[in-house]
């Protein structure tokens, strides 16, 4: 086999699900330019919180403002996924965050007033969490179960190009046209996303029973997770990796103190664990073929908690990126991983709560990280924060792999490689059960 086959076969993202399902490139294909619309706003809206306040405080507090509404958004949101035809829920949502978005563009040209950029973008950070629940809960069966590593690894790239895309396009944009025409940018973003959307069948969720959304809809998603060593391990090892594993709140300190580089190695520090995962992503051909999952996202963690270890010890720039993109590349990898385990070991009319509350993790674990590090780092230094980290890290992961045996242990079924694949008759389908 030459060398190109071979690669493109068993290294490069396996992109069959994108020939399987219509309705999985639609949601893609919608994905993608939202992810991007959204880096845009994510860049605006803390520029503009600036720029009329002069306050670094009330940055932070327009950022910590949309918390709140994320984490009620994305639990009670997942309750109502399992409840609606998900394909009808992302239109809603999608045209609610456009409307969002054109009220941040009409108040950048009528005043412009700092209250809007509390109040739009924490109403836009809920409505996230039932988007992003509505289109992992969808995804087994549109590409079938088979397919789910590499669905989620194809989502993965969507999402680790917009983080590093997005921010640059949003700062050219911002010195060109100015804040009101990104908000409007990211409107397009959102129509586009809507005629996506618009094209696929309806995906209601499937199994016996109604549910009822509400607080007892989401009590006995908990409960569920509660019966399931698999979905705990996958929680609670991204909860460890996520508070102990990524000192970003150290990185302007670092920058300047052990690096040296100021304003330049700090945006180097930050762009480093995305451009890792970027890579990581892309390169997932192999996931399909992996059966021991929940060791495969202990195995990442460890890594992961290695790399920035060894960051923490090293005090030369280009080896310290490098480390970061290390971790980066770990972090997609469990993320593909945790995201499988979470969407097949429950049944479809459950993945909406399931994924939910994974949006709640994801949203709330970076936060306190920051306050973790910046914690440590006040009481015994930069250094002892980021090593100290890193060796908590990989301890939790083995201590909870330990304690979850039914975590360690989760196998998925046995998976046909992208070779089989691409010699598979199968017709093109809309969605596959």
């Amino acid at each position: 086999m030459k060398p190109s086959r071979w690669l493109a076969r068993h290294v490069l993202m396996d992109l069959t699900p994108l020939r399987r399902s219509r309705d999985y490139r639609a949601l893609v294909g919608g994905l993608g330019v939202s992810t991007l619309g959204n880096q845009l706003t994510q860049v605006a809206v803390p520029w503009q919180v600036y720029t009329l306040s002069h306050s670094t405080l009330f940055v932070g507090l327009a950022s910590l403002a949309q918390l709140i509404p994320l984490i009620i958004g994305s639990l009670l949101g997942g309750s109502l996924v399992d409840s609606r035809d998900r394909r009808a829920l992302l239109l809603t949502v999608e045209t609610l965050g456009a409307l969002l978005s054109a009220c941040l563009a009409v108040n950048s040209d009528l005043g412009p007033a700092l209250w809007p950029l509390f109040v739009f973008p924490a109403a836009q950070a809920a409505t996230s969490g039932i988007d992003s629940a509505s289109r992992n809960a969808m995804v087994p069966s549109l590409v079938g179960m088979d397919l789910v590593p590499s669905a989620n690894a194809i989502f993965q790239s969507l999402n680790q190009l917009g983080t590093v895309a997005g921010p640059a396009a949003g700062g050219v944009l911002l010195a060109g046209a100015g804040v009101k025409a990104v908000y409007w940018v990211d409107v397009a973003s959102f129509a586009v996303a809507l005629v996506s959307v618009f094209t696929m069948s309806p995906q209601p969720p499937t199994g016996s029973g109604t549910t009822r959304p509400g607080w007892r809809s989401m009590l006995e998603g908990f409960r569920f997770v509660g019966r399931s060593q698999e979905l705990q391990g996958a929680y609670i090892i991204d909860v460890n990796a996520m508070v102990f594993g990524m000192p970003r709140a150290l990185f302007p300190a670092l920058a300047t103190s052990v690096f040296g580089g100021g304003a330049t190695a700090f945006g180097l520090l930050q762009a480093a664990p995305g451009a890792g995962a970027l890579i990581g992503a892309v390169t997932t051909g192999w996931v399909g073929r992996v059966r021991r999952q929940g060791l495969a996202v202990i195995a990442a963690v460890i890594a992961w908690g290695i790399a920035i270890t060894l960051f923490g010890l090293v005090r030369w720039l280009p080896l310290a990126l490098v480390l970061l993109a290390v971790a980066g590349w770990a972090d997609v990898i469990s993320a593909v991983f945790r995201n499988t385990i979470l969407q097949v070991s429950a049944p479809d009319k459950m993945r909406g709560r399931l994924m939910g509350v994974h949006m709640a993790v994801v949203a709330g674990g970076p936060r306190l990280g920051d306050l973790e590090s910046g914690a440590v780092a006040d009481a015994f230094g930069n250094t002892a924060s980021v090593v100290s980290g890193g060796l908590a890290c990989v301890a939790g992961a083995l201590l909870i792999a330990k304690a979850l045996p039914g975590f360690r242990h989760h196998q998925s079924p046995a998976l046909a490689s992208s070779a089989d694949r691409a010699g598979d008759a199968e017709p093109e389908s809309d969605s596959v059960g």
